[in-house]
């Protein structure tokens, strides 16, 4: 069996077969293509995470600061768990911290959807650009006031 057709075939065996050819030091049998594939496929998807955090983070600042009257402990709670696990995923991953700008745009991008959709306020009302800085975002003592 080639660890090619493995890999199209049954991914997990084909990933436990190629550790094992690494370990064993046998890189000329390895699929080299695929396993540089896959470790960029995993880098990607650490950015991605970031995004989705700060998705989730953006939205609930959102909602604090535009719909005051109906701020209670689920959002609240919601905020400083997306503030630790950005923390705990920056320091898992400290070069994500150079892309942190360009993450916070797509994230806000996407936190005026979800804000649209979940607070049926038009995205119009809401700042067209991140009025937030990351490390307000992160700063457990920022809670944006109108």
């Amino acid at each position: 069996m080639d660890g090619s057709s493995l890999y199209d075939r049954d991914f997990y065996a084909w990933a436990n077969e190629q550790a094992a050819l690494l370990r064993a030091g046998k890189l000329d049998a390895a699929d080299i293509e695929h396993i540089a594939e896959e470790i960029e496929s995993m880098g990607r998807s650490e950015k991605r995470e970031l995004v989705n955090r700060l998705v989730v983070l953006l939205l609930h600042l959102l909602k604090w600061r535009y719909q005051a009257p109906l701020r209670g402990n689920s959002w609240r709670l919601s905020i400083e768990e997306q503030r630790y696990r950005l923390a705990a995923h920056l320091r898992d991953n400290p070069s994500l911290k150079s892309s942190l700008g360009e993450s916070v745009e797509d994230a806000y991008r996407l936190s005026l959807i979800a804000a649209e959709r979940e607070t049926g306020i038009s995205r119009l009302v809401f700042p067209a650009e991140c009025p937030w800085s990351f490390a307000e975002m992160m700063d457990e003592s920022f809670w944006p006031d109108a």
